[in-house]
Parts: C-alpha cells; sequence; structure tokens
C-alpha cells in the first residue's frame, strides 16, 4: 500500500486532473482485431516480460528513481491506531503482576533450597574441624582401649554426622539447581513480557522506580547464573558473591510491590475485560 501511494504522489508517474489528455494517434482497431490482439499477448507472456524489461532499460528513469517509492510515506504501511485486541485489555496485562508475585516466592524458596545445600559443605568442613580436637583414646598397659563414655566433641561429631545425612538425602544440589533455572527462565521472560505489555496497552514505556528496579533485578539474575562454574570448582569467594548478589535481588524485589501495586490499580482503571 505504502508503495502504491508513494507511485501516486511521484511527479512522474502521477497525472494531475488538470494534465490536459493527449489523444493517440493509432488507429481506432475492430472488435475482432481487439480480440486477435489480445489472443497473441495472451500466447506470449515471456516476450511481453522480456519488451517490459528492455523499455525500462532504455528510459530516462535510473533505478533510484524507480525505488524511490518504496520509501515514500512509509507510515501507510504500518499498523493505525494501534489496536492489538485482547493482548490491550486487563487479562492481559494482570499476567505480568500474578506471574512476579509467584516469581517472588519461587525466589524465597530457591533460596532456601540453596541454603540447605549450603549446609551439606558447611556441615562436613565443621565435622572436620571437630574431629582434630579428639583426644585419642587412653589405652591399658595391655594396649586394650579404655571404655569411656563419649566426650562432647565426639558428641556433636555424631550429632552433625546425623544432621547431614538427612540433609544429603534432600538432594538439595539438584534441587537448588533446578530451580535456580527455572526462576532465570522464567523470569527473564516475564520481565520483558512485563515491558511489552505496557507497551501494547499505552505505546511507550514510563520510565520510573518499578522499571529501574525490575532491570536491576533481571541483572542480577543473570549475574548470579554466571558465577556457577566457578561455583561447581569450589570458588569460596564466587559462592559468597552469588548468594549477596540473590540477597540484593530480594531486596529489591520486596522494594518493587508498592510501585507495582500501583500500577495494577492503574491497569484496573484504564483497562476493561477482557
Amino acid at each position: 500500500m505504502a508503495t502504491t501511494l508513494g507511485l501516486l504522489k511521484f511527479p512522474i508517474l502521477a497525472q494531475k486532473n488538470n494534465t490536459p489528455f493527449i489523444h493517440s494517434k493509432m488507429p481506432l482497431l475492430s472488435n475482432s482485431s481487439k480480440l486477435d490482439v489480445c489472443k497473441k499477448e495472451s500466447h506470449g507472456p515471456r516476450k511481453l516480460f522480456t519488451e517490459t524489461i528492455q523499455h525500462l532499460s532504455s528510459s530516462s528513469l535510473s533505478p533510484a528513481s524507480l525505488a524511490l517509492p518504496f520509501f515514500l510515506d512509509t507510515k501507510d504501511a504500518l499498523a493505525v491506531g494501534g489496536e492489538f485486541g485482547i493482548l490491550e485489555g486487563r487479562s492481559f496485562a494482570l499476567i505480568h503482576p500474578i506471574v512476579m508475585g509467584g516469581l517472588l516466592f519461587y525466589t524465597l524458596w530457591a533460596g532456601y533450597l540453596g541454603w540447605q545445600w549450603r549446609r551439606v559443605r558447611t556441615t562436613q568442613n565443621e565435622i572436620s574441624e571437630l574431629k582434630r580436637q579428639v583426644k585419642p583414646t587412653p589405652v591399658t598397659p595391655e594396649g586394650t582401649p579404655v571404655e569411656a563414655a563419649p566426650s562432647p566433641v565426639q558428641l556433636k561429631i555424631q550429632q552433625l554426622t546425623e544432621e547431614r545425612k538427612e540433609l544429603i538425602k534432600g538432594s538439595y544440589r539438584d534441587r537448588h539447581f533446578n530451580a535456580g533455572s527455572i526462576l532465570l527462565g522464567f523470569g527473564v521472560f516475564e520481565a520483558i513480557g512485563g515491558g511489552v505489555n505496557t507497551w501494547f496497552r499505552t505505546g511507550k514505556l514510563f520510565p520510573g522506580p518499578h522499571l529501574f528496579a525490575g532491570a536491576g533485578i533481571t541483572v542480577l539474575w543473570a549475574a548470579a547464573a554466571a558465577l556457577v562454574p566457578a561455583m561447581q570448582k569450589g570458588n569460596e569467594t564466587a559462592r559468597n558473591l552469588h548468594i549477596a548478589l540473590n540477597a540484593i535481588n530480594v531486596a529489591l524485589f520486596l522494594w518493587q510491590i508498592p510501585t507495582g501495586i500501583d500500577i495494577v490499580f492503574k491497569v484496573f482503571e484504564f483497562t476493561k475485560w477482557p
């Protein structure tokens, strides 16, 4: 459509109403002659195409002039009015706050799983440290071990050993990894989706605390995930930084709730079902 309108506005190809009509000097053909010409033309489309190309190449119009109408009035080829149907409605707008609210609780759940997996590692380190404090068992002159009540250190070792066995049964390492992957995928998808939905409804974005906090949360998700390879190699600095980034992420998430609620109220005010 844009090309057609452009051709109409092109001064060489468009004719104004006040341009005098130029009568052809070609003799008029009878009806039978016209039918014969039509039959000949219909049987030679390849010849007609070749002659058309030769005519254009021999004309005074340059390729740039021929291509110019494609760049004229491109706005006529775009959608007018921003009508996106249900994508502009209240139902689609409420998907973002509902999903992000669920992701907030899922973030806390993923953090719990990660902390439990950390306990598996730290408990083993604590057990190893306590074993160094255990005094050798006394023996009789004959070499028989003297039976004695377990020391407080030995009791602590037994307690931590049982706790670690229970933690290992929970498979917290794999569960935390899976939860983090799901959180990263759905979180980034819905963070972008929220901005797209705003554009559907209003035709623009609104820079402000909610938008910037959401962008920060998305970046922190990516940064925390990028530390996983180093964490798997036992880098303690990467592990501590991973925890710190996710703690900041949760803080931003909680801080973002009031502005998100305000936006939900505006959605109910300016949109309709569905």
